[in-house]
């Protein structure tokens, strides 16, 4: 009987608190053609693709390299290697970037929070190697590292050679490696204060920055991140946007323009939020009823999720999910905080879309003899 009431409770609560997540077979198919040669539109949540052209085509990136540039900025911001006041002293080989820049001259100095917002804005290829030298102690290392984190994110088609994205052999990425990585940046939520800057100064007011990302201005709920483009590479951008807590990312590679790459982002971007929404599934830490437990100090634990559940979900297919709960019908003392007592399995079509461990959240202890003498006694006076 209390397992039929707490397997009850638990499918009352998931009821209420799950969402359900729609595994896409096939990628979206919006009604235009996208002319770029590579092109990927990816919700940022659940790292779902919607649509894909050639994404995992190599191809010269450009400054979109940047976005790898940043990630490696927040991560040594976050980890307390470099502070945003800390002062930058540009070296000569910095100050000798061509392309996009801010004119560092060799010698002078600059805090990185101006240096991450030039990289930001204006994609200045001279700030990108300043703070490169400035956390690794050389641009080589730098890049290293950027090498080591594409791996780490499974961006298994890429190759950094340089930290700006200027044109070079084996310097190549991915449309579908893009939106990892751009997907990876956005985590920070630090870097919104500069990837969504539309115009600003540096240098006291006497430089100033507009941002190259023009889809800042002109699209709705945009919240970033990249533009880049050389003669090798031509036009390429990463353009991020959300809308009622979905954040879509739409990455373009070698289109013929640079208003083209804004106008299929934009289409891209526009198609995922007509077509697709995000729902909040279980939370971490959900409380999930309780576990009877044998032979215990305690005769049962509570249970909850061990991880949160987010789900993206093709609109109208909201009801069609099934979420399947099996728990243990009890388990035995001693009982580890964390322990695996069951899971929540979700299924659409008979197929498995994803699973949540249910877990305890208490330890308990197995009973001892003298707990067991003592509670033996309280039965004896409590029948007198």
């Amino acid at each position: 009987m209390k397992k039929k009431c707490v397997y009850v409770l638990l499918i009352c609560i998931l009821t209420l608190s799950i969402g359900v997540y729609v595994s896409l077979d096939v990628y979206a198919d919006p009604a235009f053609e996208i002319n770029a040669k590579s092109a990927v539109l990816m919700e940022a949540s659940t790292g779902q693709v919607l649509y894909e052209k050639n994404g995992h085509e190599k191809l010269p990136p450009a400054s979109v390299t940047k976005v790898m540039t940043m990630l490696l900025i927040m991560e040594a911001l976050e980890y307390n290697k470099i502070a945003l006041d800390d002062i930058v002293t540009c070296s000569e080989y910095a100050s000798s970037m061509g392309g996009s820049q801010i004119y560092l001259a060799a010698g002078e100095k600059m805090s990185v929070e101006d240096l991450l917002k030039a990289i930001a804005v204006a994609s200045g290829n001279d700030a990108s190697v300043a703070m490169a030298e400035h956390i690794y102690g050389s641009e080589e290392a730098f890049v290293k590292a950027m090498n080591d984190k594409a791996k780490a994110l499974g961006m298994n088609n890429t190759h950094f050679v340089n930290c700006n994205g200027l044109d070079a052999e084996e310097h190549y990425t991915t449309a579908y490696d893009i939106a990892l990585m751009s997907r990876e940046l956005l985590k920070y939520t630090k870097i919104h204060d500069y990837l969504t800057i539309w115009m600003d100064t540096l240098r006291d007011g006497q430089f100033g920055l507009a941002n190259t990302n023009k889809m800042i201005r002109f699209y709705e709920g945009a919240t970033g991140i990249k533009t880049g483009s050389t003669s090798k590479a031509l036009y390429c951008l990463s353009a991020s946007a959300k809308r009622n807590d979905m954040q879509l990312i739409a990455t373009i590679m070698a289109a013929p323009t640079s208003q083209d790459r804004f106008s299929y982002a934009s289409k891209l971007l526009d198609n995922g939020f007509a077509n697709y929404t995000v729902l909040a599934g279980i939370k971490e830490g959900a409380t999930l009823g309780e576990i009877e437990v044998l032979k215990g100090m305690m005769s049962s634990a509570r249970l909850q999720a061990e991880s949160e559940f987010e789900m993206l979900v093709e609109k109208g297919k909201e009801k069609e999910v099934k979420k399947i709960v099996s728990i243990s019908e009890n388990i035995l003392a001693p009982v580890e905080q964390g322990q695996k007592a069951g899971e929540i399995k979700f299924e659409l079509g008979g197929k498995e879309l994803g699973r949540v461990n249910i877990i305890t959240s208490q330890s308990v202890k197995k009973i001892t003899v003298g707990k067991v003498f003592s509670k033996m006694v309280q039965r004896w006076l409590n029948a007198r």
